[in-house]
């Protein structure tokens, strides 16, 4: 995404960097959702996911890695910066030297389970009076967006 759409990641970023603690959507085993919380961190041009070991969306991530990671709203209710939301699959990371350097930088309670996300999707949600835009990126595409209003009878594109 960093390469493909610059400005775009860069604001999806910002809005993950405004609050620390974001929600995470796993898949149980029954293909139910499960929410939970979650610190999301974008180090080195990735997005990485900490979780506390024996937490059941590890179990969850190991059986079908799958998710999507809701940006914590903040206060309020104007979402003055947008509505972010990111999806892909989380790739476990089990090289002792790359849970070691991220254990060095991000100081996370120890022991933990770390995954490297791969985004299949990233969607910016924001207010331009009178629309609501709709901003997604999928690898391999250009972004889109769609502006509308709660009155269109259809969406425009562009």
């Amino acid at each position: 995404m960093e390469a493909a759409v610059p400005e775009f990641a860069g604001r999806v970023r910002e809005r993950f960097g405004a609050y620390r603690h974001h929600v995470l959507a796993t898949l149980r085993k029954d293909g139910g959702p499960r929410l939970t919380g979650l610190e999301a961190d974008f180090r080195h041009g990735e997005l990485w996911l900490g979780m506390m070991v024996g937490s059941r969306k590890v179990f969850d991530l190991r059986r079908d890695p799958r998710f999507s990671l809701h940006a914590n709203p903040g206060p309020g209710t104007d979402l003055s910066a947008g509505d972010v939301r990111v999806s892909g699959r989380a790739v476990e990371v089990t090289d002792p030297g790359l849970v070691a350097r991220y254990a060095a930088a991000v100081k996370p309670p120890e022991p933990f389970h770390l995954f490297r996300a791969e985004l299949t999707e990233a969607v910016h949600t924001s207010v331009e009076d009178p629309y609501v835009v709709l901003e997604s990126w999928v690898p391999g595409r250009p972004l889109r967006t769609i502006r509308r209003t709660s009155g269109d009878a259809a969406l425009r594109v562009v």
